[in-house]
């Protein structure tokens, strides 16, 4: 039953709006013409009748393409261009009458009219997409049309799913953010020697309470060769350890001045992050219900993408970075100019006290400054152009 419902709802959808209005005109006449004997009616009805019925042939057959969208590249600094392509190519065994593609670009429709394919053949088209402010484009389901040439009838075929265009905000040039409380996780060698990690040492006389495992048996043969004895040699290691950079950005439209300081505000998450990642640290972002953590600092800019205005606000958004990245060392709270001083009070206190914290406010109607009040230091920008010089400043 549910399939057979289902059927019905794909026939009926093959019907245009031109093409009910034909239908029905034409039953309605045909009705009027039998009850009154009025053949004006009775020409009209067959008139209309005749017409719907020689469009229904053009939706018999199948149509059998493929059709690939290529985006290059597929992620770009809002201002740029992307350089798209649409191929559309027959696999069938028989020829492709003419048909129409549509593909959805952000919200606009692209139409391109497809001329016959033989078997085997390609129709291309190319076309450039222009960014102008940071967010996701959505392109594609790219489909095809068959239908009548008066558009009664039609019926549309998706053919590839939904590609995104990742457009991210401006970004400044910043120098090394510096490395942060330090975590024993995989990353930049230390002094401090630890009996069990990655980077290998020295070699050093077995104690009793060593791990067997970390016997290194070639040099302990070798060292009982020489000395004549029982001597063990174990591995000596040295602790290896990596700085995790947080970016947490107050998503509650109240915060913000306008809208234009939201996106500053994206700017200076985003340049963070990809200073970040060039330091080789693990980079996290959260804002709203945007949220991602990983090693190369893709994912965080590809969540910088997405985030918009929600209602989650700078502490529960804190607390859940917190929860994301719980090995954060440097941790960013961004907001705008009427965020207070209590927020940032309450989000910092979901990570340990031993994190360095930066509060960034973006204000451009007071000129940029650094402060420091309670263990957590306040940068101030009126523009972005600012954030390299001011981070660099509170480094000293």
């Amino acid at each position: 039953m549910p399939s057979a419902i289902t059927q019905t709802r794909r026939l009926l959808g093959t019907v245009n709006p031109l093409g009910w209005t034909v239908l029905v005109a034409g039953v309605l006449l045909a009705v009027a013409a039998a009850y009154t004997d009025w053949r004006e009616a009775a020409v009209l009805a067959a008139a209309c009748l005749l017409v719907f019925g020689l469009a229904l042939p053009f939706l018999v057959g199948r149509t059998n393409v493929r059709v690939d969208i290529v985006l290059q590249p597929e992620r770009v600094i809002a201002g740029g261009s992307v350089a798209a392509g649409v191929r559309v190519r027959n696999v069938a065994t028989h020829g492709l009458l003419p048909t129409m593609l549509e593909l959805p670009v952000g919200s606009m429709v692209h139409r391109y009219a497809v001329s016959r394919l033989a078997p085997g053949e390609t129709h291309d088209e190319s076309f450039t997409i222009r960014t102008e402010r940071r967010g996701v484009i959505p392109v594609g389901p790219a489909s095809t049309r068959r239908g009548d040439p008066l558009a009664l009838l039609s019926r549309d075929v998706e053919w590839t799913d939904v590609t995104e265009i990742l457009v991210r905000p401006p970004m400044v040039p910043m120098d090394s953010l510096g490395a942060g409380l330090l975590r024993d996780l995989e990353g930049v060698s230390t002094d401090a020697v630890s009996q069990s990690d990655l980077a290998f040492h020295a070699l050093r006389e077995y104690v009793p309470g060593d791990d067997l495992r970390h016997v290194h048996w070639r040099s302990s043969a070798k060292a009982m060769a020489v000395a004549d004895g029982s001597r063990l040699l174990v591995r000596q290691y040295l602790d290896t350890r990596r700085s995790h950079v947080t970016v947490v950005v107050d998503d509650t439209p109240a915060v913000w001045a306008a809208t234009p300081d939201f996106e500053t505000g994206m700017s200076v998450a985003a340049s963070i992050i990809v200073r970040a990642t060039l330091d080789e640290f693990d980079t996290s972002f959260v804002c709203g219900t945007s949220a991602s953590s990983g090693v190369t600092g893709h994912l965080a800019l590809d969540s910088v993408c997405r985030a918009d205005f929600g209602g989650t606000g700078l502490v529960s958004s804190a607390h859940r970075a917190a929860v994301v990245s719980p090995d954060t060392s440097l941790l960013f709270l961004i907001s705008g100019a009427s965020g207070d001083f209590a927020s940032f009070q309450r989000a910092v206190v979901a990570f340990p006290p031993e994190v360095r914290r930066y509060a960034v406010i973006v204000d451009p109607s007071r000129p940029s400054r650094v402060t420091e009040t309670g263990g957590l230091v306040v940068v101030q920008i009126a523009e972005l152009g600012d954030l390299g010089a001011l981070l660099r400043w509170t480094q000293r």
